[in-house]
């Protein structure tokens, strides 16, 4: 998969059963095999269904602003286990949109970037706390697109990886002329 060459993780997260999802995963290029068997922490977490990483990383919870108390964050309740679970996880079955939710805010908590991709209403809530969100232009429902930063207009993951590729191009090229 091109993601894994540019330094991209992509983790899968739908509604489907963890046969299913593991199956589709593994066609598409998002785990192998090879890495499912890699050890016992990779067998336990690289496919996981939503209640059971809900239940390992301890959802999430309020907690004050380190710079303004008045306001309130939210964290994942166990942060160490939520970055155990983070090296290996690629597919998210049978996920509600809090598990969603947790995911990008664990990931964010640990100094990620994420990128979301989605189409449904359930979708929003991650759409709107991902660093990018992208919605399915023809498939995608008016609440995904209201909650997104981008829509792709031909519902393909493909596109997100041509815009990457022209967007780093640019990036080298803009860092290149300021190093002259």
């Amino acid at each position: 998969m091109l993601t894994k060459t540019a330094g991209i993780r992509t983790i899968m997260c739908t509604g489907d059963n963890i046969d299913t999802a593991t199956a589709i995963s593994i066609n598409a290029g998002i785990v192998t095999q090879e890495e499912i068997d890699a050890s016992e922490e990779s067998k336990m977490y690289s496919c996981m269904t939503g209640k059971d990483f809900r239940t390992a990383v301890g959802g999430l919870k309020e907690t004050e602003d380190i710079n303004d108390p008045s306001k309130k964050v939210e964290q994942v309740g166990n942060i160490h286990k939520f970055r155990t679970i983070k090296k290996y996880l690629r597919v998210l079955a049978r996920s509600s949109p809090e598990d969603k939710r947790i995911l990008v805010t664990g990931i964010q908590d640990s100094d990620g970037v994420v990128a979301v991709t989605g189409d449904g209403t359930n979708d929003a809530p991650a759409l709107t706390k991902a660093d990018v969100g992208f919605a399915m232009g023809i498939t995608g429902t008016d609440v995904a697109k209201g909650a997104c930063d981008i829509i792709l207009l031909d519902d393909n993951f493909s596109s997100i990886i041509t815009a990457l590729k022209y967007g780093r191009n640019v990036f080298d090229n803009v860092r290149k002329f300021l190093q002259f």
